[in-house]
């Protein structure tokens, strides 16, 4: 007799729909879950009906919570993507800006370097400038002007000796212009051979000189041309 009145009768459609209710829930249909769970009758499986829509209601809430962080997460994500792209776009100007090569006259280049030169510039106005001159087979000179460099190191400097060595291999030549008192004391000391440098005072007279030897080696062009050239008997 006590079995039969804590038992709880309800309708088999009731039950199905529970069944159903759960089964929508566990695939993330959680809306859908509350809509075939329905009215909550007031008896004794009412009480369960109520609970399990008071679970997918905080099931719902809690989704929609993640759904909106997800979102903002995201939103997140590409606003920091795009930053990101905003600061590569403008550490590649500033490089740009930092290794300026100038045409400055046809087949001479001229680098003006600025500020403090360490050893990662160095490497970097190496490889721009390379990469420039073995694009360009019209140039013959490359000038670097340090007029607005007032130190540099000694691993600096020793780049620089070799900058103008790799230049040299690729069929150009260097001439270094504007060395301050400091910069000049420092290639001295690691012992510098100016004779690959080409060292002049100032920005002009190093083009003067490279505009000099161009006209040297065309006349000298010319005269061995003349020499080889036979004359005719009369």
């Amino acid at each position: 007799m006590q079995e039969s009145e804590n038992m709880i009768s309800f309708e088999e459609r009731r039950m199905q729909r529970v069944i159903d209710a759960v089964a929508l829930a566990s695939t993330g249909e959680v809306e859908l879950a509350l809509k075939q769970l329905g009215a909550v009758e007031q008896d004794a499986f009412g009480v369960v009906e109520e609970a399990l829509r008071v679970f997918l209601s905080e099931l719902s809430a809690t989704a929609e919570q993640n759904a909106q962080a997800l979102a903002a997460l995201a939103a997140s994500k590409r606003e920091l993507e795009s930053q990101l792209e905003t600061i590569q776009r403008q550490e590649y100007a500033i490089r740009e800006l930092s290794v300026p090569i100038i045409d400055i006259w046809h087949g001479i280049l001229t680098l003006p370097l600025v500020g403090l030169i360490d050893s990662v510039r160095a490497v970097e106005v190496t490889e721009r400038l390379l990469a420039r001159v073995a694009d360009d087979s019209d140039v013959e000179w490359v000038i670097l002007d340090l007029t607005g460099v007032t130190v540099i190191d000694s691993m600096t400097a020793q780049h620089l000796v070799k900058l103008a060595q790799a230049v040299q291999l690729l069929g150009a030549r260097c001439v270094l212009t504007g060395l301050g008192g400091h910069v000049a004391e420092t290639l001295v000391t690691i012992g510098v051979s100016f004779d690959e440098l080409n060292p002049m005072r100032s920005l002009r007279e190093g083009l003067r000189f490279c505009l000099a030897q161009r006209r040297a080696g065309a006349a000298a062009l010319a005269a061995h041309g003349e020499r080889s050239t036979p004359r005719t008997q009369p």
